[in-house]
């Protein structure tokens, strides 16, 4: 008995002394797991110290042994038991960081993953950052990185770059032959120059090549054919120049060709028709010539062409409606000719067309057609329709949807038609520059969305519509903020007359609420009213025949930026009410028959005094000072002057009247 317990003694000591040691060997493995290597602890030290913010990240450096596979940002992988843990990616985008970075990352021979995006960091990039050997993603997109990029590129493993929306500087890195696994390369935004290098085109893995909005030059190499794993091009915004190469029939899984902004010229590359996976074509702003002629019918799923301000000729391609998938379609500026092809009445999908600055003809039988597009939310026709065309008042029942509708500039005749007034979801409405006549109709004032009006410099008549005060969307700021906003973005001209500056709007949602009455022959008074319309920016009245004076309630703009009422027949003082516009920066009433001080205080500091000339009437700082009344004998002897005037004044209106009766026959 006493054996059986001798044994179990010994068992039970060389089971605790077993398991002492697997205890003591945890232990061990956690420490190599837990404490970070030297070499990576160093780098993050040094990356630490370049950080002029650095409270966000809580890194905390108390010995070698800093468990830094904790710390915010920081990510490890498990390697072994012997080698422990490794730093193997950097994920700090987004966290407000600022700073330089130190040439130390030599000490992460392990890092794969790099991501400081969206941060303030500053200074060259150093180049040992592009020497690291396991590197898969890079991305240091939207910081404000300077200088030159590194041409000694030694990224084996890299399959993402992106270092876009920076401040580079100098001619395109060179260096991507050894590069062959990268995929995505982001070089957009950084003001690089020069030409691509031939090392560009082995990446024969490359699926999106973002290079927009640089300064690169030359022609394009027909070894772009090379890249047929490319899903997505970008070269927007750039200076190329020389013909597109055709060689699109080696890209079978292209989906997006952007090309804009440069300077290509000849023909559309024939070859574009095999790439039945495009989604995106914009070649807009070139000088690209000829025909439209690519077969629409084999780009099925084509949902946006843009060929716009080219030098295009010829008519609209009959075929364009076989895009099934088309959203968006811009032909505009450029020489096409003819009339809206028939065909599409059948281009149900698109909601965006704008055909402006072109020579069509037959603006009637074109409405008929495109009233039709039960999609359609923004039509665009600018300067399409020459030769003294009338606005067709009758036939129009469709444009259900139409949310922007843009017709300026065509010498358009006849009147605003009835048909308008059924456009009830209208967020823009712009048919300045025409030579329309007949009174401003009261409907315009009864939509629920809209928000910008342009009726300028045409012949309307008669006095403003009462309910153009009482418009909805104009009525409080947050309600039209929030309809330019769910507008689709596109291209835009806002012309103003010849005596004004040129103003451009990149964007219908950077559009300001507006109402633009000028150039026409309005008359009768102001309304007071318009004082309801808060969300109201721009107010132009200019070069009408309006009477009266200016209301003290236009001071309830209080978002309104520019008020200008000059060339009319407004009489009185300027309201004193009117400093209380705090964003007001143009104030116009030049050649009226203003009177009195102008007002002092607000932004009327800021006016200069061409806004006040033409009133010879008006006095201040700007003209002569206005007379001071300083004693009680000479306000008697200023009363009795007036007085005085008075009933000489009456007298001679009666002598004249009386002889002006005496030519009527009763």
């Amino acid at each position: 008995m006493r054996k059986k317990s001798n044994q179990r003694c010994h068992l039970y000591y060389i089971l605790s002394f077993i398991s002492s040691l697997l205890l003591v060997r945890v232990k061990l493995i956690n420490s190599h797991n837990h404490s970070c290597n030297s070499g990576d602890l160093s780098s993050l030290r040094s990356f630490y110290d370049g950080l002029e913010s650095k409270a966000v990240l809580d890194w905390s450096f108390n010995d070698s042994s800093s468990d830094c596979c904790n710390w915010v940002g920081v990510r490890c992988d498990s390697l072994n038991s012997v080698v422990g843990s490794r730093v193997s990616g950097i994920f700090l985008s987004n966290k407000s960081l600022k700073g330089i970075l130190y040439d130390s990352f030599t000490g992460f021979d392990r890092l794969k993953y790099i991501d400081l995006s969206n941060n303030s960091f500053y200074g060259t990039v150093p180049s040992t950052l592009f020497q690291l050997p396991q590197l898969k993603s890079l991305n240091l997109s939207l910081n404000s990185f300077s200088g030159a990029i590194s041409s000694s590129l030694n990224l084996p493993s890299i399959q993402f770059f992106d270092i876009s929306f920076n401040q580079f500087n100098g001619s395109f890195p060179t260096g991507y032959a050894n590069c062959t696994s990268l995929t995505e390369l982001s070089l957009d935004m950084n003001g690089l120059t020069g030409t691509l290098p031939d090392d560009l085109f082995n990446l024969l893995n490359l699926t999106k090549l973002n290079l927009q909005r640089n300064s690169l030059t030359g022609t394009l190499s027909p070894k772009f054919g090379n890249l047929a794993s490319l899903v997505e091009i970008d070269l927007s915004d750039n200076n190329f120049t020389g013909t597109i190469p055709d060689v699109f029939d080696k890209l079978k899984k292209l989906e997006s060709l952007c090309a804009s902004s440069n300077t290509f010229s000849g023909l559309l590359p024939l070859s574009l028709s095999n790439c039945s996976a495009l989604k995106v074509l914009s070649l807009r702003n070139n000088s690209l010539i000829g025909d439209i002629n690519l077969n629409f019918s084999s780009l099925s799923r084509l949902n946006t062409l843009a060929l716009g301000t080219n030098f295009f000729n010829g008519k609209i391609p009959y075929n364009l409606p076989e895009c099934k998938q088309m959203k968006t379609l811009s032909l505009a500026r450029n020489n096409l000719v003819g009339e809206i092809p028939l065909s599409f009445v059948n281009f149900t999908s698109i909601n965006y067309l704008s055909l402006s600055g072109n020579k069509f003809s037959n603006l009637a039988r074109a409405l008929q057609i495109l009233q039709n597009l039960p999609n359609l939310t923004i039509l665009v026709l600018t300067k399409s329709f020459h030769g003294g065309e009338t606005m067709p008042s009758d036939g129009i029942n469709g444009f259900i949807n139409l949310e922007v509708f843009v017709m300026a500039n065509c010498a358009l005749q006849g009147y605003i038609p009835p048909w308008f007034a059924n456009l009830n979801k209208l967020n823009v409405l712009d048919i300045s520059w025409n030579q329309l006549t007949g009174t401003v109709p009261p409907w315009l004032g009864n939509f629920d969305h809209l928000f910008y009006l342009d009726i300028s410099n045409n012949s309307l008549n008669g006095e403003i519509p009462a309910s153009l005060t009482q418009m909805k969307s104009l009525m409080l700021f947050s309600n039209s903020a929030k309809q330019r906003a769910s507008i689709v973005e596109f291209p835009f001209f806002w012309r103003r007359n010849s005596t004004s500056n040129t103003l451009q709007y990149n964007h219908v949602s950077s559009f300001p609420p507006s109402l633009s009455m000028s150039h026409n022959k309005l008359v009768g008074p102001i309304s007071p009213d318009f004082g309801e319309l808060r969300g109201l920016l721009v107010l132009d009245l200019s070069y009408n025949n309006l009477t009266g004076t200016i209301p003290n309630n236009l001071s309830g703009m209080s978002s309104l930026e520019t008020l200008d009422l000059s060339h009319n027949d407004l009489i009185g003082a300027i309201p004193a009410s009117l400093t209380k516009l705090n964003f007001l920066s143009k104030f116009d009433v030049a050649y009226n028959n203003l009177t009195g001080e102008i007002p002092i205080g607000g932004q009327f500091s800021t006016f200069p005094p061409d806004y006040f000339e033409g009133n010879p009437g008006l006095c201040g700082s700007y003209f002569n000072q206005c007379h001071q009344v300083n004693d009680t004998s000479e306000l008697q002897s200023t009363k009795k002057s007036k007085n005085k005037g008075v009933i000489i004044g009456l007298v001679i209106g009666i002598g004249i009247g009386v002889v002006a009766g005496s030519r009527v026959k009763l």
